[in-house]
């Protein structure tokens, strides 16, 4: 069983893009678009990119491995209606699999395993409906 909702796999499925908060030595945050892609297999987020190891957010993830995701779009303006899933977990450095989320891309990724997710504007009938719950190694459970 996935930690994400049917939901929330078909929305990562459908975007590219990504925003990556990291901590650099001196504990200040550091936000980068990147992309990324679900990985059914694992039930994670992996992400990479050009020069990937070249990165601060790499040196950054060497030092701390606390990281979060965020993807968002807008899926009306006009009502308002934003969608958000955000990831905070762990990141382990793999040095393969990068092929796997854009051509050309360094081999070295970050899997990021999920341990607390937050979903608006996903689940549910309303704009701002939320889903938010902590992730237990064998699942998940909505500790909110």
């Amino acid at each position: 069983m996935s930690v994400f909702t049917p939901n929330e796999i078909a929305y990562l499925q459908s975007q590219r893009l990504a925003r990556l908060a990291t901590a650099g030595p001196d504990n200040q945050p550091h936000v980068v678009p990147l992309s990324f892609r679900y990985n059914p297999d694992e039930d994670t987020i992996d992400v990479g990119g050009h020069n990937f190891t070249q990165r601060k957010k790499y040196r950054d993830v060497q030092r701390n491995p606390l990281v979060a995701i965020v993807i968002d779009d807008l899926a009306s303006v006009d009502p308002w209606r934003p969608r958000m899933l955000e990831v905070r977990g762990q990141a382990e450095i793999l040095s393969t699999g990068g092929e796997a989320i854009g051509p050309g891309f360094d081999p070295h990724i970050f899997r990021i395993r999920p341990r607390r997710i937050v979903s608006i504007g996903i689940d549910g009938d309303q704009p701002f409906s939320s889903n938010a719950r902590s992730v237990t190694k064998g699942g998940f459970s909505l500790e909110r």
